[in-house]
């Protein structure tokens, strides 16, 4: 039983189960794709069968703003951070410097209009960017018709409108030969728009399931809708996803405590450098995703996700700049904390979703994220040993301390964390 004096949180712990990597800096692990979902429907496997956490970045952008050579940079960079999946657009409609048209100068259709008569160097372009991210171990979560939000100037909600569901079936079997020999994307349909004609979206999918039968899908949807209600009853919806700007834990929650029919992904929650937002706040909604439940989560970063090209607000830096931001390196120490884990046993302790706070199913460890320096509490005979061995991780510099209880009650090490934030994860087991 773990307690807190300002939290209330039950937990039964029993050991860790693998030792933690040493260093963000060591080499991530490649998955082998393609990806397919897990027996229990709560998370992805690889083709070795291997569970897939999906430690995303926001790259939006990628395809129509990089040359090759700023790619390569982009991508070797985020390789050493541990992201392992970007999400991307195809085609894009208003968020780099010359849309449609890629930084070569290629637009993804020829004359007027959209989704006919697709221009092949605009598409060999875009896969020669796939296969280098597949190259390097990336999955890609690609957007094939980004809609734009409120199906405005943003997106292609206009233009695939008045193209119409058989021009769009085409559009999604051109790409889905075009891209034929990888198997490292899932497609992602909408795009900050729950489209009212799904006929149009539909379509889409039905082109790619033509040529690409075994293919994932899922949707970016409007803020706050529940991606798998709205697209109930459709067989190609293989993720439901979270998109909320409000409380990351509570909304992953929500939608972990129904029946498993397919995994939760938090595709989008506040960027760094956007409405304020600091790297705690990435963090929390990071922790809040992966323990609350869900399969994996994207970090997004202001001006990465447009690569400094046109977005909603001022850049603060170049986007080469950001790639060393306080966010991003809090996500390297993310992932080098949960890749020695049986991260997919987690469950959420639903029993104060003040809490954010998982405990294995087989209770074998447990973490709790804490974000004010507060101390807990742990009856000590919810272990067997009558002992409790814990230790505090810093999120900002993937660093453990030894945790000292007096008696049974654990407080941070220190009321700030490397960074100078106040959050810190708590990491317990059985002591020997």
């Amino acid at each position: 039983m773990l307690m807190r004096r300002w939290w209330a949180a039950i937990l039964v712990i029993l050991g860790l189960a693998q030792a933690l990597p040493a260093s963000a800096e060591e080499e991530w692990p490649k998955a082998a794709f393609p990806l397919h979902v897990s027996a229990d429907k709560r998370y992805l496997v690889d083709a070795a069968d291997k569970p897939f956490l999906i430690q995303g970045d926001a790259a939006w952008s990628l395809i129509a703003e990089l040359k090759k050579e700023d790619v390569e940079t982009y991508l070797d960079d985020r390789r050493k951070r541990g992201f392992n999946t970007l999400l991307v657009n195809l085609i894009e409609h208003q968020f780099s410097s010359n849309p449609p048209a890629n930084a070569y100068g290629e637009r993804p259709f020829k004359g007027t209009g959209g989704f006919a008569h697709m221009n092949d160097r605009y598409f060999d372009y875009a896969e020669w960017v796939l296969r280098r991210a597949r190259d390097k171990g990336f999955l890609v979560l690609l957007t094939p018709a980004y809609l734009g939000a409120n199906g405005g100037g943003q997106g292609w909600y206009l233009q695939a409108e008045a193209a119409g569901p058989e021009r769009l079936r085409r559009y999604g079997e051109y790409i889905a030969k075009r891209f034929s020999g990888l198997d490292n994307i899932i497609w992602v349909h909408g795009g900050d728009y729950d489209a009212p004609d799904k006929t149009l979206v539909q379509a889409v999918v039905s082109g790619i399931e033509n040529i690409a039968p075994n293919s994932l899908h899922t949707v970016h949807s409007t803020r706050d809708t529940v991606t798998a209600d709205y697209w109930a009853g459709e067989e190609w919806l293989s993720l439901d996803t979270v998109y909320t700007y409000e409380d990351v834990y509570r909304a992953v929650l929500a939608r972990t405590a129904k029946p498993r029919t397919m995994p939760v992904l938090m595709i989008e929650a506040l960027y760094e450098g956007e409405h304020g937002t600091g790297a705690q706040t990435i963090r929390r909604q990071a922790y809040g995703a992966l323990l609350g439940g869900a399969a994996g989560q994207i970090f997004g970063n202001h001006p990465i996700w447009h690569f400094s090209g046109p977005g909603i607000m001022p850049d603060p830096m170049t986007w080469r700049q950001a790639l060393d931001s306080p966010g991003a390196r809090s996500m390297s120490s993310m992932r080098n904390l949960f890749e020695g884990l049986d991260w997919w046993k987690l469950e959420p302790d639903r029993r104060n979703p003040d809490i954010i706070a998982a405990i294995a199913n087989d209770r074998s460890f447990a973490l709790v994220y804490g974000d004010r320096p507060d101390d807990f509490a742990v009856n000590t005979a919810a272990f067997g040993s009558g002992h409790v061995d814990a230790r505090w991780y810093d999120p900002t510099s993937g660093q453990f301390i030894a945790a000292h209880a007096e008696p049974a009650r654990f407080m941070p090490p220190h009321p700030r964390n490397a960074s100078g934030d106040s959050d810190w994860v708590l990491v317990l087991r059985e002591g020997r």
